[in-house]
């Protein structure tokens, strides 16, 4: 997670913890005039539409104080939903076993993208089967990581 998000998520999640609800995580997509600040919500019963609506208001008045993004933006609050990402080791924790996608920020061995099986992890490191290869990741270098849903 980029500094920026890391330093939103602690900036919002006493706030959004205080509403009941775990702050999966943030993502900023900058892109001037239309960037979007998405924050991931849950429960353990899942989230509902007027849960996003609360926690948008909870949040849009502490941005507004904070005022930490200096460009326009639309705030997006929503369930993580099946393709869920993934931010912390928890997350990743959470579904050992399962068929993941991740994106580096710096390639790795001439790659950026592993979409594989998440057999373990060792330290803060992910070990992702991908075509039957090993491949060491470490977390810090995550940019971006999903669940991929099987059906």
């Amino acid at each position: 997670m980029a500094k920026f998000e890391q330093k939103l998520t602690e900036m919002l999640r006493p706030s959004v913890e205080q509403l009941g609800k775990d702050l999966l995580g943030i993502e900023f997509i900058s892109a001037g005039k239309h960037s979007t600040l998405r924050l991931f919500i849950d429960t353990e019963n899942g989230i509902t539409v007027d849960d996003c609506a609360e926690v948008s208001r909870q949040v849009s008045a502490i941005l507004d104080v904070e005022d930490p993004i200096s460009s326009e933006y639309n705030l997006e609050v929503s369930s993580p939903g099946l393709d869920r990402p993934l931010f912390d080791l928890a997350h990743f924790e959470a579904v050992i076993g399962e068929i993941v996608d991740v994106k580096l920020g710096m390639p790795l061995n001439g790659r950026r993208k592993f979409k594989g099986q998440l057999e373990a992890i060792e330290g803060e490191t992910l070990i992702v089967v991908v075509d039957g290869e090993a491949f060491e990741l470490p977390h810090s270098a995550v940019d971006k990581a999903n669940l991929v849903p099987q059906f």
